[in-house]
């Protein structure tokens, strides 16, 4: 298990700001083996600060990051695979010679590179680019060869930022495939992500994180929960007047009427609208991680 525990970070400021910045104002989080985590936050709320400082890049001013108990060491991270938010790839190497480089460096022989190289670059659909350069390929390639390169050492913590971005839809299903079977042999993954919608699908929990601070963290399922729902009628053709009195918003598109609620009566509705129509649509909604990381960085 990974545990940070009330990050700190201020960076240095200058004549426009003389007390710097505060970056992380007490972040805390955990992320369980064969858990994906999903780090949410607009730019500049302190994701990718608080990624460099579990991979050993920056140095938090105060807290503390422990790692399977106890405190996280440069011999722990040597076996993390880290995606930075810049890539770092060398443009006139190859592809299979860059991933293959990067695995020697994390302390693979020669021959257990060399098939490690294979394996991932099969698959990750880059199979056929092995012999390209790097800087022949189009900025998604890039980005499946910077996820081989984190994953070539078999990692027992993935750190990901943004990785994602740029990437076409096959592009990201053969990475979330790749991921899902690291985290199904019991590795942690952080990722951060802008795409509401993949972090709401692919990860068990998530952290959102405003200005520095954990504005909202948990399971998916445990924080649209506790949002609560929000009750949808659809009633068409009904008789004029027909919400009169019932808590809640009525829209109107043609015979079609929509009411939404919350916290309401649902079997008075539900009587009122068989009553006045014929009811096309019953039900609560959950709000979408869109929703909930709109409400928590208002």
């Amino acid at each position: 298990m990974l545990e940070l525990s009330d990050l700190r970070k201020r960076f240095a400021g200058g004549p426009d700001a003389p007390d710097g910045k505060v970056a992380l104002d007490g972040i805390s989080f955990a992320v369980q083996p064969g858990e994906m985590f999903g780090f949410v936050g607009a730019n500049g709320a302190g994701k990718t600060t608080t990624m460099r400082i579990v991979m050993g890049v920056l140095e938090a001013d105060s807290g503390s990051v422990a790692w399977k108990g106890r405190p996280l060491e440069h011999a722990d991270r040597r076996r993390f695979g880290y995606m930075p938010e810049e890539r770092g790839l060398y443009q006139k190497m190859s592809v299979a010679e860059q991933v293959e480089y990067f695995g020697r460096l994390h302390g693979l022989g020669p021959s257990a590179a060399r098939k490690a190289t294979a394996d991932l670059l099969e698959r990750l659909g880059l199979t056929e680019r092995r012999g390209d350069a790097v800087q022949a390929l189009s900025l998604g390639n890039q980005q499946r060869v910077q996820l081989a390169v984190a994953l070539v050492h078999d990692p027992e913590l993935l750190v990901l930022d943004e990785p994602f971005s740029g990437l076409d839809p096959i592009a990201v299903d053969a990475l979330v495939a790749v991921l899902q079977e690291r985290c199904r042999g019991g590795v942690p993954v952080i990722f951060s992500s802008h795409q509401l919608e993949l972090v709401e699908r692919l990860c068990d929990s998530v952290g959102i994180v405003s200005s520095g601070r954990m504005v909202a963290a948990g399971t998916v399922a445990g924080l649209r929960s506790a949002e609560g729902g929000t009750l949808r009628v659809v009633v068409r053709d009904p008789a004029p007047g027909w919400a009169d009195g019932l808590p809640g918003t009525v829209t109107v598109a043609g015979d079609r009427h929509e009411l939404r609620a919350v916290d309401a009566d649902d079997q008075e509705i539900l009587r009122r609208a068989l009553k006045a129509g014929r009811v096309e649509y019953f039900g609560v909604e959950q709000p979408t991680l869109t929703d909930i990381f709109k409400e928590a960085v208002a």
